[in-house]
């Protein structure tokens, strides 16, 4: 199932306002939620369905708003509220599953198999549910349910708000194919207007296509996003327990980066973290993980299980990179993270018929080298000439 709070930052700003004697529901009203003028330019984080029907825009400029809305109210976010709200959203949650994957700070995907038998019929559990979270935290939620991660978020965005929707794999075809190419989760602006130039405009064509045809324009994500069009996901919710037995480091940029080259600059030291704490617990990884928070505020994680355990820099970095590649849709992104888990106290590497494993020692024994230079002289004492360029 995935979980997903309707109007997140205006709803739990309203409750607020509500609870502190304001006598207007703001979730009614021309309304937003406008963003610092001077840090994030004054831009619109969350309108009301009233502002939205006036032609307000998540992420257009408040100016361009207030001329589309006369009457326009504009409340600052606070994010300090959103996380208790999203706190108790979650605790809530988990009185019924521990296996809770936090996708942003307003949603979240369960894995409803492992205690079906408790709560029985899923359709019934979800409505329960929905109805609970009004009753107790005042706000709705829309609910997806399938079989995948990918169609129960799918599902989740349907009609809104405070609905439940399925979308299971008999029901793909009717309920997934006619929507436009650019509803497809994990499609950015960029794919999907190749794809449109390309004559694919709806899920349907693009679960229809020619991969040798495709492969010329999105080379090895071609594969991925076919399997997605058609519904096809096998990606395992990672729980708050999973996310606990790992290293991890992020940061948040103050300003909105645009390309991939961008991210890099920020991912890489971010590795270099992570993996200097695995040296200094003589560990080695079996799992690398990147996440993103988009200017909208909404995070986006992926994982990848390694072939080989590592603590190489170079190696860690290569995988989230490609993460990264897989992930971004191409939207402003403002925080930037990477985490490794799943670790092992020995390398126990498989041989590849291309690789030198006298190299890959040698790079484990650089990085060591490096890691005691730069925690008694610095991080910016030395760096690989691989990376001075970049």
């Amino acid at each position: 199932m995935h979980i997903d709070v309707n109007n997140a930052f205006l709803s739990w700003t309203a409750i607020d306002l509500l609870n502190k004697g304001y006598k207007t529901d703001i979730r009614y009203i021309e309304s937003i939620i406008g963003g610092d003028e001077e840090q994030r330019h004054g831009i619109v984080l969350a309108k009301s369905m009233v502002a939205k029907r006036k032609g307000v825009k998540t992420a257009e400029t408040i100016r361009d708003a207030k001329r589309k809305c006369n009457d326009l109210k504009i409340f600052p976010p606070n994010h300090k509220l959103y996380k208790e709200m999203s706190n108790k959203l979650f605790e809530l949650i988990s009185n019924y599953t521990p296996d809770i994957e936090k996708l942003s700070i307003d949603e979240c995907f369960i894995d409803y198999t492992k205690v079906q038998k408790l709560y029985g019929d899923p359709i019934k559990f979800a409505y329960k549910l929905k109805k609970e979270i009004k009753n107790t935290l005042g706000f709705t939620v829309n609910i997806g349910i399938a079989n995948n991660k990918l169609c129960a978020k799918m599902a989740s965005d349907f009609l809104k708000p405070d609905r439940v929707h399925t979308l299971f794999k008999n029901e793909v075809e009717t309920k997934m194919y006619p929507l436009p190419i650019e509803e497809l989760y994990g499609i950015g602006k960029s794919s999907s207007k190749k794809l449109k130039e390309l004559n694919i405009n709806t899920i349907g064509d693009l679960a229809n296509s020619n991969p040798q045809m495709l492969y010329k324009y999105f080379k090895n994500q071609t594969e991925k996003i076919i399997n997605s069009a058609k519904g096809i996901d096998d990606s395992i919710i990672i729980s708050k327990k999973q996310e606990s037995e790992c290293i991890s480091n992020s940061t948040t940029t103050s300003y909105n980066l645009n390309s991939l080259d961008d991210i890099y600059k920020y991912l890489y030291p971010l590795v270099e973290n992570v993996s200097m704490s695995l040296r200094k617990n003589n560990k080695y990884t079996n799992q690398v993980g990147v996440m993103l928070k988009d200017k909208y505020f909404k995070t986006y994680s992926h994982q990848r299980k390694l072939k080989n355990p590592t603590s190489s820099t170079d190696e860690i970095y290569k995988v989230a990179k490609q993460l990264v590649k897989e992930l971004w849709n191409e939207e402003g992104i403002r925080l930037v993270g990477v985490s490794i888990s799943k670790f092992s106290n020995s390398l126990n590497h498989q041989i590849s018929l291309f690789e030198d494993v006298k190299e890959v020692e040698k790079d484990n024994e650089l990085d060591k080298v490096l890691d005691k230079l730069k925690s008694t002289y610095g991080d910016n004492i030395i760096n690989k000439a691989s990376r001075l360029k970049k």
